[in-house]
């Protein structure tokens, strides 16, 4: 089987061609390459169309092998290795005929007039769309940026900046770390699942421009000119092309334009033109330019540039300290201190080549700024290359003050060659490192130095290179500090006597370290104490995990985190407490570069002091539990000679890695030789000790011991993983170890994250693939009931973050399966017998394809097509037989497509597979792969028929429209594209099989047509008739829907109760409340933090921050779904939140449920769309007043500041069922109109309301809105509503009940009654002949039935879903919220969903309206005006 990559272009879309064959890459020649091959490379790749195919090793000149095999493809191929080959006329084809190809890309910016500016674009599955630009930032545009090979990210964009696309929205909460090669890597919310209109599209501009080899400010000039990067000439680059450069890089004004080179030649063409910037342009590709006049010029004369910069410190003394200022649309502003941390600090000192961070300050400590303060809430991950990609608010989006200014103090002074605080020293000087001779540092140099990098006192100043010989150039002053000095830069100076000092002179240094352990019995375990500006003090042990404490062991030098301890385990320490809320990513260099409340901020005491033990010990070579064995002694690892090591030192070391039980102590440096010293002491442990440094030693007796004796150690693992159920060792259903338990984990709770973190942990190599549905067989036990969320870094799942699961009830038919690439055999080749011979391991591709029993399904479609099977070393495939039933089912589950939908013989094999085929599977279905079935054999495939399936793929169906997965219009997939489902004869129980299927729990309604309004395209299915247990609405019986038999009108829709939502009852404040299993209830406020308000206020559209207090439930029966709920920073949406288990509480509805006011109000106007119509939502303030009672009188509506009437043109019973419904009050008894008592004056706002009666807001029905002087005062519409019972608790699905009528109109009724009888009689036979008239006349368009009689029609259709199928809830009225069932989330018809009603009283007339759900009417009083 073949791979293909793109290699040495700009992006992954372009570069040289090689295809892997067996384990080696291979070039292609550009004689057998065509432009039907680069179709199917590009589509392989997801990129788009062929842009160029380029001959000649435009790309490069390869390495290794060129192919000897010619393409043949035709085109329409999904992967390059379903293409024909035929051996290559070229034999003597070299590197220099490699063949380079051009993709259209699978990212674009379109509308921004260049290809490095636009509203980004992506293609998925063949068609482009846009990306939501909630959260958007500047780390997701510099993957974009990177992704198109155009230069540094200049500004990142949302709200449809360059214009609102079309399409699909692909992606919506897209979350970059930054460092990814594609967008398509980024976590998102998943592929089309959005809560987004196109308002939001995301936007990126990206500069054209780039400076290389100095900093991101700095560097040669290269400019980017179709899919290729120029030098530019010195002599045809001035000051004002200077300044358009650096304006476009964000980078200040420039400092200086350097010729001759000055940033060493570049590679590749120069350009040929001259820019003639004004200086005025915001980017380059807006300067003229004319033929260059320097044809000759070389890249000795490659011009260079220094601008000012992006970000500065001021007011510290020097460059490298000071308060933090960026520069963005030319203005330069201050940095907000709240959450400023280490790690922001580390990117600011790394953007300005300022050497370590050594403080990061707030409270404005160099003094207060001025001008704008850009930057907020900032959240570096440590790793960015500007201050501009990390995290943040939008620019100018604050809540700070002049006070709480952030500040930063970096290091003039670095330590290079082994640790922060040991190494070569090398000093800063203008924008360049110097080395220093030995002969210019003394102690008092060594403390000033070892104090401004955060360490503690000086332990050695070494001479002679002792850490390597530096590059560059040596220091010529000589360093006179007296050793008091905070900063290097405060010594004085003197010029050098050592004018000849060379590197081998090279001054080295070893300070005391910033952290340490103590009160452990050894300098690898102990309390945590860390040093900051002088003092020793500990850390809290609130939230203190294995991450940190890894951290700390690997900046001690002490090998693999054993144990990370809280509660004083090892005494509590004196002075302060520095840091608390520790939260390390476990890959930070130091702990102070980890983040936390802030230095000295905690809510701690020395009780809960933090604790780690390291390992003195580590296993080199092996994994983390086999290897090489090294002790510590001091500041060195030295190996151990085997003859000084028994079984009892091997039980210690493995139960001080957490290893278990020694499995093979192994000499002769099974696991390589190592390096350094043999420690001269041979280890005498019992075998009981808990750690190595506590065995006694004495004076090894082989003295002479060599690194050929090394000794290696294999234990047997205590796995907190495993993989069971599989052919091997290193695939299988993925188990993970808690609480003395192993639990299955569910396959929405897993990613590629976590299994690259699975993989490693089991020394299995890397992820090939994550299978779901219970590939591997359906555990026993318990299905772990947590989200992880591993970044892929971690060393094994019980450090990896977790939340409370999506899928609560996940079982373990949704048990997640893994195969990892590592190796699945073993064998001894050319020995004398079977156990002897050189030793040969098995390994899995990342193509799948080296692995016996692999199975696809060709014909470009993931879950449908010819079944193959890699089968003998080769792809055949499987003939038609008796067996083909149950090989459908396994092939089905193999692939992690569900059960059989159908499977059918296809055509003879393609030439390239005509010369055998694979028959007799024996197989019982049940099995979980192929490789399980016996009797499998090889035929010649002549002309047989041979077998062709459709799975039924888990993801083959969805809702869709309500913003979330588990409500709205029901949609299949089905021959490669998706439609809808008819409601002919649709009910409760074929709800119940939607909600099963997607994991969603029960359902809550089988809704009437249209619900979440109409879709387009095909409408797969009518007339589904499930018993309401299948597993699958693949397993119902239903009907292909035929042409012309159903419209969208009559689409379908699913509500089921694992659909979530929540709201603040009062628009931007109000009490916390959510939807859950078909009713809104209550949040507890227990536990509830800054950022957990943060969070709803974001996805609120409600500002950036907020208060919490508590308050009492609005309705004292309602449920408390949630308690100890608590966001955290990298949580994007409130259900990754941790909290208790629905419903389980112990807060009071009195005094303790939460109630929260954010910073910001919300839009008031929301447009929506269908297919045929657009309008605008909304948010009417609405009130009843003159009634009796809270639920009756004059309706009216709150519009452009003023009250106004309600017009009862079309008003009807079913308007008053959604206003009583919005009221709160129980079913409409009567649409008052016409003569309503009291009639107010004033404007007319609403006219032709037209509800069907299961909405949930009045502004989900059709309406008019505007000033309509053509309906007077005399025909106001009204309602009465029926008053809900004090306490009730049950929840009520909208009912489609007649009114309470007076009994005098009892006999009218009956007449009309019995004519309406007679009349739908006559109807349905009239509907009856005309569908048998159209079956017979397929061709021809059926008569549309006039809107009357459609809405007969529905109303026949609804009244018989309701007698048929009936409803799953309780039919009393949930007093004081909204009907679920039929009615809720009807507004979701439209793609943006309205939010909140307000609360007003009669005769207030607020400047600034707030939003609410529930409205209160108020009695008219005498003399009031309206």
């Amino acid at each position: 089987m073949l791979e293909v990559r793109l290699v040495g272009g700009p992006h992954l879309c372009s570069g040289r061609v090689e295809v892997l064959h067996g384990e080696t890459w291979h070039t292609v020649c550009d004689a057998d390459f065509d432009q039907q091959d680069a179709e199917v490379v590009c589509r392989e790749l997801g990129c788009g169309l062929p842009v160029e195919v380029l001959g000649g090793a435009v790309f490069g000149r390869g390495e290794g092998q060129v192919w000897s095999e010619e393409l043949q493809c035709r085109g329409n191929e999904s992967q390059i290795h379903s293409c024909p080959t035929s051996p290559s006329p070229k034999h003597n084809c070299s590197h220099d005929s490699d063949v380079g190809l051009v993709c259209a890309g699978s990212v674009r910016l379109v509308d921004g007039g260049s290809p490095c500016a636009g509203r980004v674009e992506l293609l998925h599955r063949g068609q482009w769309g846009t990306v939501c630009g909630d959260n958007w930032d500047m780390r997701d545009a510099a993957v974009v940026c990177r992704e198109l090979g155009c230069g540094e990210a200049v500004d990142a964009l949302s709200d449809a900046y360059v214009g609102p696309g079309s399409g699909p929205i692909w992606m919506d909460d897209v979350e970059c770390s930054g460092s990814e090669s594609t967008l398509k890597h980024c976590r998102s919310a998943g592929w089309g699942k959005h809560n987004c209109g196109h308002s939001k599209d995301a936007g990126v501009i990206c500069s054209e421009y780039r400076l290389v080899g100095g900093s991101r400010c700095s560097g040669r000039v290269e400019v980017l000119h179709g899919e290729t990067w120029y030098t530019v000439c010195d002599a045809d680059f001035d000051q004002q092309d200077a300044e358009v450069v650096c304006r476009e890089l964000g980078c200040g004004l420039p400092v200086e334009v350097l010729g001759g080179a000055a940033f060493g030649r570049g590679e590749g063409q120069m350009w040929s033109e001259e820019l003639q910037c004004r200086g005025n342009e915001s980017q380059i590709h807006s300067c003229p330019t004319s033929s260059s006049l320097k044809h000759n010029c070389s890249h000795d004369s490659d011009v260079g540039l220094v601008c000012a910069g992006s970000v500065r410190l001021v007011d510290g003394g020097s460059r490298c300290a000071g308060r933090v200022e960026v520069l963005h649309i030319g203005q330069w502003g201050t940095v907000c201190g709240d959450n400023w941390d280490m790690r922001d600090a580390a990117v600011v000192c790394r953007e300005l080549g300022c050497g370590e961070a050594v403080d990061a300050l707030t409270d404005a400590h160099f003094g207060p700024g001025s001008g704008p303060i850009w930057m907020n809430d900032v959240e570096c991950s440590g790793s960015e290359s500007t201050l501009k990609h990390c995290k943040s608010f939008k620019w100018g989006k604050n809540d700070c003050d002049q006070s709480t200014y952030a500040g930063v103090i970096c290091s003039g002074v670095r330590l290079v060659g082994d640790s922060h605080c040991s190494g070569r020293v090398e000093v800063l000087h203008g924008e360049t490192w110097y080395t220093v001779c030995d002969a210019d540092f003394d102690q008092q140099d060594a403390e000033v130095v070892c104090r401004e990098l955060g360490c503690g006192l000086p332990v050695e100043v070494l001479g002679g290179a002792a850490f390597g010989r530096g590059e560059g150039q040596v220091w010529s002053e000589e360093l006179q500090c007296r050793g008091n000095e905070s900063q290097i830069y405060s010594c004085p100076t003197s010029s050098s006597l050592k004018h000849y000092c060379s590197h081998d002179s090279d001054v080295g240094l070893v300070c005391a370290g910033s952290v340490k352990l103590v009160d452990g019995g050894s300098r690898c375990a102990g309390r945590v104490e860390v040093l900051h500006r002088g003092q020793w003090g500990t850390v809290c042990g609130d939230n203190w995990d294995m991450r940190d404490a890894a951290v700390v062991c690997r900046e001690l030098g002490c090998g693999e985190a054993v144990d990370a301890l809280s509660d004083a385990y090892f005494g509590p320490g004196p002075g302060p407490i520095w840091m608390d809320d520790v939260e390390c990513s476990g890959s930070e260099s130091t702990l102070k570069n980890c983040s936390s409340s802030g230095w000295k901020k905690h809510n701690c005491s020395h009780s809960k002091d933090a604790g780690v033990i390291c390992s003195g010990v580590r296993l080199v070579g092996g994994s983390h539990c086999s290897g090489r064995v090294e002790v510590l002694h001091g500041e060195t690892w030295y190996t151990v000679c085997d003859a000084d090591f028994d079984q009892q030192d091997a039980e210690v070391v493995c139960r001080e890695l957490g290893c278990g039980l020694p499995v093979e102590v192994l000499g002769g440096a099974a696991f390589g030789r190592g390096e350094g010293q043999v420690w001269s002491e041979e280890l005498q442990c019992r075998g009981n000790e808990s750690q190595i440094h506590s065995c006694p030693t004495s004076p090894s007796l082989k003295q002479n011991c060599t690194h050929d004796s090394d000794v290696g150690l294999v234990c047997a693992g205590h796995r907190k993983s495993r993989l069971t159920g599989g052919p091997h060792q290193c695939s299988g259903r993925v188990e993970a170890f808690h609480e003395e338990s192993w639990y299955t984990v569910c396959d929405a709770d897993f990613d590629q994250q976590d299994a690259k973190v699975v993989c490693r942990k089991l020394g299995c190599g890397l992820p090939v693939e994550v299978l779901g549905g219970a590939a591997f067989g359906r555990g026993e036990g318990q299905v772990w009931k947590v989200e992880l969320q591993c970044r892929g870094s971690e060393s094994e799942l019980s450090v990896c973050p977790t939340s409370p699961s999506l899928k609560q009830n996940c079982d373990h038919d949704r048990d997640v399966g893994l195969i990892c690439s590592g190796h699945t055999g073993a064998r001894l080749v050319n020995g004398s017998d079977s156990c002897s011979g050189r030793v040969e391991l098995q390994y899995l591709s990342s193509s799948l394809a080296l692995h016996e029993g692999r199975v696809r399904l060709s014909g470009g479609m993931e879950c449908e097509g010819e079944v193959e099977v890699y089968f003998m070393q080769d792809w055949r495939r499987v003939l038609l037989d008796s067996w083909s039933g149950s090989v459908a089912s396994v092939v089905c589950r193999q692939l992690g497509c569900g059960s059989v939908f159908s499977f059918s013989s296809s055509s003879p094999s393609s030439p390239e597979h005509s010369h055998m085929c694979v028959t007799s599977f024996n197989c019982s279905g049940s099995e979980a792969h192929l490789v399980n079935c016996s009797s499998a054999q090889a035929v010649n495939c002549s002309s047989r028929e041979q077998l062709s399936i459709t799975c039924s793929v888990h993801s083959s169906i969805r809702l869709v429209g309500s913003g979330g997965d588990c409500a709205g219009r029901l949609e299949v997939f089905h021959r490669g594209s998706w439609g809808t489902v008819c409601d002919d004869l649709w009910g409760i129980e074929d709800a119940q099989v939607v909600c099963r299927q997607l994991q969603c729990g029960v359902a809550l309604s089988a809704l009437v047509p249209a619900q979440f309004g109409p879709g387009t395209g095909p409408i797969w299915l009518n007339e589904v008739d499930c018993e309401g247990n299948e597993t699958s609405l693949w397993n119902c019986r239903f009907q292909l829907c035929g042409e012309n038999e159903c419209e969208h009108r009559e689409d379908v829709g699913v509500v089921c109760s694992e659909y979530k939502e929540f709201r603040l009852t009062e628009g931007c404040e109000g009490n916390l409340e959510v939807f859950y299993n078909g009713s809104w209830g209550n949040v507890c406020n227990n536990g509830i933090t800054e950022d957990t308000v943060s969070l709803i206020c974001q996805e609120l559209n409600c500002g950036g921050t907020g208060t919490e207090s508590p308050a009492e439930a609005r309705v004292e029966s309602a449920p408390n779904w949630l308690d100890n709920l608590k966001c955290r920073k990298h949580d994007s949406t409130l259900w990754q939140c941790p909290s208790s288990p629905w419903g389980q509480n112990t807060c009071d509805n009195h005094k303790e449920v939460a109630r929260i006011t954010c910073s910001g109000k919300k839009e008031n106007l929301k447009c929506f769309s269908f297919p045929n119509q657009r309008q605008s939502s909304v948010h009417l303030p609405l009130r009843v007043w003159g009634g009796k009672g809270s639920c009756s009188g004059n309706l009216e509506v709150y519009h452009n500041t003023e009250w106004g009437s309600v017009c009862d043109d079309l008003w009807d019973i079913r308007d008053a069922q959604v206003v009583c419904r919005q009221l709160g009050c129980g079913p409409a008894l009567s649409a008052n109109g016409s003569s309503v008592p009291g009639a107010g004056s004033g404007t007319v706002w609403l006219n032709r309301v037209k509800c069907r009666g299961n909405e949930i807001h009045m502004w989900d029905c059709p309406h008019s809105l505007k000033n309509h002087t053509d309906c007077s005062h005399s025909q106001h519409a009204g309602v009465t509503c029926t008053v809900p019972p004090t306490g009730s608790t049950t929840v009520t699905p909208p009912q489609f009940t007649s009114p309470a009528v007076p009994a005098i109109y009892a006999v009218s009724l009956l007449v009309l009654g019995v004519l309406f009888l007679l009349a739908l009689v006559l109807l349905i036979v009239l509907v009856y002949q005309n569908r048998v008239l159209r079956r017979v006349l397929s061709k021809r368009r059926r008569t549309t039935l006039t809107e009357a009689i459609y809405e007969e029609i529905d109303q026949r259709l609804i009244t018989k879903k309701l007698a048929k199928k009936g409803s799953i809830l309780s039919q009393a009225q949930h007093s004081g919220y909204e009907d679920v069932d039929e009615g809720h989330l009807s507004g979701f018809g439209t793609e943006e969903i309205p939010a909140n009603y307000d609360v007003m009283s009669a005769g207030q007339m607020p400047e600034n309206v707030i939003d609410y759900d529930d409205v209160i009417s108020v009695p008219k009083t005498e003399g009031q005006t309206v």
